[in-house]
């Protein structure tokens, strides 16, 4: 792994030709820290935020020892990277292949489900195993969330009595989980969600020994700035003590984007521009995936040795590829000199941002480098510590 001092510093002494992935290790340690400090409780961390072996030793030696898998290939990365850890298989809908080979030859016990045929399974592959947690996922509301995630799994309420009953007698430790949806903006997704939780314990009348609140945590980003995370964390945390379980129940949550998105940037350089159009060799079809489908916005910096004087105006870009689609409407706030030549760093992508990338019409990266700078934004940076600096260190 490379290394080299700031994004700046990079831009100026390596002039890439091809996108480049900047890493942060310090970022995600930080978080990491964070997350197993100040959380009440366990928390896992979703892989599919972002896979790289890298990242996943990096929140081991920080303290993240569970992890939330979501399909096989996810379970024997893991494994193999390592092996002392514990994986949770919370996709709600998995072959019975592959439970069996989780089960029996990678040693996973925790499994999510949301419907009685999914027990089935779960029950079939692992030979009616006696030590197995399983967690009823229930459906909630996103609407405290910018992405949605209410559609496609959970089980509706006129199902949850008769599952949780039935996972109650298949399990060794019953668990209720739900996830509230990717970026939730304000605590009340949660305290909302619990009141989903309480009322299926009081319908079903079983014990419940885990109560995994899932993803949602939020990272911040461009008109997009949550709360401190420790308003969620006590939200969570009283709801939770108010919940009628067993004494000795544990309290979990499966952070991703809030443990990643600092970790990666990514370095681009403009190609052409065209007004307020910025053509860039990265786009669609590689990291900035959610900038072009959903419509995020991530902070954006100029890269030059002499900062610009320009005011800022809003920019959107065109990725490399041949396709209209490959574009970022933003609008990406810039200086209104920037030109053909100029570096842009954009930042906030070590959540979903590497982990899409394709190699659709033969455009890829230069590669990855660590750099010892802060990110561009940050919720676990103290307030009193310096801003970045634009100061060249080659």
């Amino acid at each position: 792994m490379y290394q080299h001092h700031s994004a700046l510093g990079l831009a100026s002494s390596l002039k890439p030709v091809q996108p480049v992935t900047l890493i942060r290790p310090h970022a995600a340690q930080r978080a990491a820290r964070f997350f197993a400090e100040k959380f009440p409780g366990r928390s896992i961390y979703a892989v599919k935020a972002n896979p790289s072996p890298d990242l996943l030793r990096v929140l081991w030696d920080s303290g993240i020892t569970h992890y939330d898998v979501a399909s096989i290939a996810e379970v024997r990365l893991v494994a193999a990277t390592l092996p002392g850890a514990t994986l949770c298989f919370m996709h709600p809908v998995k072959a019975e292949e592959v439970i069996a080979e989780a089960y029996h030859e990678h040693g996973v016990r925790t499994f999510s489900l949301d419907s009685l045929e999914e027990l089935d399974k779960i029950t079939r592959a692992t030979r009616d195993a006696e030590d197995l947690n399983l967690c009823v996922r229930l459906r909630v509301s996103s609407e405290h969330s910018k992405l949605s995630l209410a559609a496609k799994f959970g089980a509706e309420p006129s199902e949850i009595r008769e599952l949780l009953i039935a996972t109650r007698q298949a399990s060794d430790a019953l668990g209720i989980c739900f996830h509230v949806g990717s970026q939730a903006m304000t605590p009340a997704a949660y305290s909302e969600a619990m009141e989903r939780v309480r009322a299926a314990i009081v319908d079903a009348g079983v014990t419940v020994d885990i109560v995994d609140v899932g993803g949602g945590f939020p990272s911040s980003y461009p008109g997009m700035e949550p709360p401190p995370l420790e308003a969620y964390f006590a939200v969570i945390h009283r709801a939770f003590e108010d919940l009628p379980i067993s004494y000795s129940a544990e309290l979990w949550c499966e952070p991703g984007r809030a443990l990643c998105a600092e970790y990666s940037s990514l370095i681009v350089r403009v190609e052409k521009r065209r007004g307020e159009e910025l053509y860039i060799n990265d786009g669609a079809y590689g990291a900035l995936f959610d900038a072009a489908h959903i419509g995020w916005r991530f902070p954006v910096e100029l890269l030059r040795e002499d900062p610009s004087r320009a005011r800022d105006m809003g920019f959107s870009f065109y990725g490399p590829t041949c396709d209209d689609m490959d574009k970022m409407a933003g609008p990406f706030m810039l200086p209104a000199d920037v030109q053909a030549g100029d570096y842009i760093e954009i930042g906030m992508l070590g959540a979903y941002g590497c982990a899409m990338r394709t190699g659709f019409n033969g455009f890829g990266s230069m590669g990855s480098f660590e750099v010892e700078d802060e990110p561009m934004t940050s919720l676990y940076i103290e307030l009193e510590q310096p801003k970045r600096s634009n100061v060249v260190t080659l």
